[in-house]
């Protein structure tokens, strides 16, 4: 959808905001929006900046509970993230309140109108400029001086009143659509963990089919092999031919990595494994955010060196992450948060392992046996002790091709939910941009 130009321009005397409608004031963001510093401990409705979506301005309520003297606010009054990386967050009161965190609070003087400030400081350009002055600080945050003395467009009330009515109607269009784009990733999400846990359970049956040109694919569909009682209660029945037992009866090796190690931390070590790059959706290693690490000498470090087929397990924090060592593996060690098994390989496969661990057979377990209070954490012998359903060898390797394929499916269609989803965010940032600064005309598309 396009929009049409105003009829008539003047130039703003502001680099970044270009030509402006004519009947439009440019004037110091100040002028517009006056600063309030009262302080409050009424604790009505206390708004930190976890609390404000970025892209949308948009209250998120929490369980955390905030600690201190905020700054008082009332329903309309504007709260603007003044912290980087939270400048794009700027928070429209719906009622009153008080500011816990690094907030400008913001009141619109006579004139202005609230809802249209708010989209005029989410403008994209506006940001940029005011994240910009936080570079080479200390303590980067946006000052009032330097926010409060940024030139924005200032049209008649009645169009700020257009151009906002018109924004709150397009930018729901947009989040609507976000949010379906949303519960698809997460449906696939549950989607994906169901097809894991039955394929490794004997829930469902893995066959192999031939195609009209004789190319053999699987498919999964429910088993129909005889039952028996797996003699774990949460587990239930598996495949009358499958075993299960403790994944210590296949073991060869299990450690963790030494503590200390972040001393050595160096940009031009050996890779440095840790719990971020271990996820709870795939069995493979996420490297996009990598440390590296200068190896100390001695037994320390040979003993946490990965090699391939080694899986990996999260020991204190995001338990149930896991990931199997491929083998174009570089040299890499693991952190003291990370256990590595390393397995015989005489009845379980290393991905078998890394499925079920990644299974709801898993996840229980995992849960089950995690301690430690508000440290919640896992042994060696939690992990020694995960139970491990295990068919033959052979249909090992067939079960994790057959997953292999499938979750390769799942990673393309949520890769797609996540385009559309930044596609339309972009598009949503853009027409805020534009009808703020007067680059088009909305007053007749509503």
């Amino acid at each position: 959808m396009s929009f049409p130009r105003y009829p008539k321009y003047k130039p703003s005397g502001v680099e970044w905001l270009g030509d402006v409608p004519e009947g439009w004031e440019v004037r110091p963001l100040k002028y517009n929006l006056r600063l309030l510093t009262e302080k409050t401990d009424r604790q009505e409705r206390p708004v930190a900046l976890e609390n404000i979506e970025g892209w949308t301005g948009r209250f998120i309520p929490t369980e955390t509970e905030f600690q201190g003297e905020g700054i008082a606010f009332d329903a309309g009054d504007i709260l603007f993230g003044k912290l980087r990386p939270y400048l794009a967050k700027a928070y429209l009161a719906e009622s009153p309140g008080e500011a816990v965190g690094d907030f400008h609070v913001l009141r619109p003087v006579e004139g202005i109108n609230s809802r249209f400030a708010q989209y005029e400081i989410l403008n994209r350009e506006f940001i940029s400029i005011v994240d910009g002055s936080t570079f080479g600080s200390k303590m980067p945050r946006a000052s009032w001086e330097f926010v409060g003395g940024m030139k924005v467009t200032t049209p008649p009330l009645s169009e700020q009143t257009a151009i906002a009515a018109f924004l709150d109607q397009e930018t729901a269009k947009i989040d609507r659509l976000v949010a379906e784009q949303r519960r698809l990733m997460e449906l696939l999400k549950e989607k994906r963990q169901a097809v894991i846990s039955h394929a490794v359970t004997g829930k469902d049956e893995v066959r192999r089919m031939k195609d009209e040109n004789g190319r053999s694919y699987f498919i999964l569909q429910p088993s129909s092999l005889p039952k028996k009682p797996s003699g774990i209660e949460w587990l239930g029945d598996v495949p009358e031919h499958w075993e299960v037992f403790p994944m210590k009866r296949d073991l060869d090796f299990l450690t963790s990595g030494s503590r200390g190690w972040a001393e050595n931390y160096s940009d031009e070590g050996e890779l440095f494994i840790r719990i971020t790059n271990l996820t709870r959706g795939s069995i493979s290693l996420d490297l996009s955010d990598i440390q590296r690490v200068a190896v100390p000498d001695g037994a320390e470090g040979s003993r946490t060196k990965v090699k391939p087929g080694d899986v990996l397990f999260s020991i204190t924090a995001y338990l149930g992450s896991v990931a199997v060592v491929p083998e174009d593996i570089e040299s890499a060690y693991v952190s003291q948060h990370v256990a590595l098994a390393r397995l015989r390989q005489k009845r379980l496969t290393p991905r078998w392992v890394g499925f079920v661990a990644l299974s709801l057979v898993g996840k229980t377990w995992f849960e089950t046996q995690s301690y430690g209070g508000t440290k919640i954490q896992l042994s060696l012998d939690d992990v020694r002790d995960l139970p491990i359903t295990a068919p033959p060898i052979s249909e090992q390797h067939a079960i994790t091709a057959f997953l292999d394929a499938e979750l390769a499916k799942f990673d393309t269609l949520t890769a797609e939910a996540q385009r559309a989803i930044d596609l339309l965010q972009e598009r949503r940032t853009a027409l805020i941009s534009a009808a703020v600064t007067g680059q088009i005309d909305v007053r007749a598309a509503l």
